[in-house]
């Protein structure tokens, strides 16, 4: 698929008809691995992705951690959960290298959630990003370590219905050129 199509064909998709295998799913973590990074630290030096795979672990995994809507939404599908390693990017040793300090580890993790919902996308299956969540009960749920500064879950698996493309912001309200 070419680029700009991929970019087109990507969708937040609220209803699910099937979920991912495994070795599909372990595919497409290792590409979102290729994101770029801060001072090119490679993301898989900070992000961190904890997959729920299984159904029992998924109904469990949504009971505990996602509000009603985000349960419906991802139904059918697996989840993913992304974290970054807090004071390692954006920092020098133990000292922020400026005022941002773990944004840059968000920020990295962005980038590779990014490539992680493209190269979803491209292999066939479909994403939605959900920042609405339980931190704690996650936290709790997957054994997720306190340095660790949990981000997203990220529902993924095959589209139930074709989703409509969402209007965006005309260029000049969201950009400047000098």
């Amino acid at each position: 698929m070419e680029f700009k199509e991929l970019i087109s064909a990507r969708r937040s998709v609220r209803g699910y008809a099937a979920g991912i295998g495994h070795d599909a799913l372990v595919e497409i973590l290792k590409e979102a691995q290729q994101a770029p990074s801060w001072k090119n630290q490679q993301t898989a030096r900070t992000a961190r992705c904890y997959a729920v795979e299984t159904p029992e672990a998924l109904e469990a995994f949504r009971a505990a951690a996602l509000p009603s809507f985000n349960q419906n939404s991802s139904a059918h599908a697996a989840l993913i959960v992304t974290t970054y390693v807090k004071n390692v990017v954006g920092f020098n040793g133990e000292t922020p290298v400026n005022e941002i300090g773990n944004g840059w580890g968000a920020y990295d993790l962005g980038l590779h959630d990014a490539y992680l919902v493209l190269a979803a996308r491209n292999a066939g299956y479909d994403t939605l990003i959900m920042g609405i969540r339980d931190a704690d009960a996650i936290r709790a749920k997957l054994n997720i370590p306190e340095n660790e500064e949990i981000m997203s879950v990220i529902a993924i698996g095959r589209r139930g219905a074709e989703p409509s493309p969402r209007p965006r912001k005309a260029l000049n309200e969201v950009a400047r050129f000098f």
